[in-house]
């Protein structure tokens, strides 16, 4: 399993739209998920539409479990 580390948020979200920060934090993540999906096989589509739709369900229907 690979360990994360995110910077902390910015102090002032006034400034910084916090959405995009984490998205800049993100993106070498879902990257290399997508291309190890990519070098063995899948659908670069697909793998994008499931981290979609298993990132809306996470957001809708498991806050909690989170």
């Amino acid at each position: 399993m690979v360990g994360f580390h995110f910077d902390s948020p910015p102090a002032d979200s006034a400034e910084l739209n916090l959405s995009a920060e984490c998205e800049r934090q993100l993106l070498p993540l879902v990257r290399g998920i997508v291309e190890a999906a990519v070098a063995a096989g899948w659908s670069r589509e697909d793998v994008l539409l499931a981290m979609v739709e298993l990132s809306w369900d996470l957001y809708e229907k498991r806050r909690g479990d989170l």
